[in-house]
């Protein structure tokens, strides 16, 4: 998981609409309040974990959401259960 310190700032994207910054085979989430950017492998998408973070997302902003995937706990929540899932 790597942490972006560049959240708010336009990002470049290539000729698919995806982000340049964001290596093949994991996607940004935002966190937090600040929500800060950070970049995640997909594989934790099949980590039970994960997926209750998605489901609050979900109750919380919905699919249709203007900022991305945004992760509705507190950094450091975030931070100890991602060390935990790799």
């Amino acid at each position: 998981m790597k942490r972006c310190s560049s959240l708010g700032k336009k990002h470049g994207y290539d000729e698919d609409g995806l982000p340049l910054d964001v290596p093949k085979g994991h996607f940004p989430v935002y966190v937090g309040v600040n929500r800060t950017r950070y970049i995640v492998p997909i594989s934790f998408l099949t980590h039970p974990e994960f997926q209750q973070l998605l489901r609050h997302a979900e109750e919380e902003f919905g699919f249709h959401h203007e900022m991305g995937l945004t992760i509705p706990c507190e950094e450091v929540v975030f931070r100890s259960l991602t060390s935990m899932i790799r």
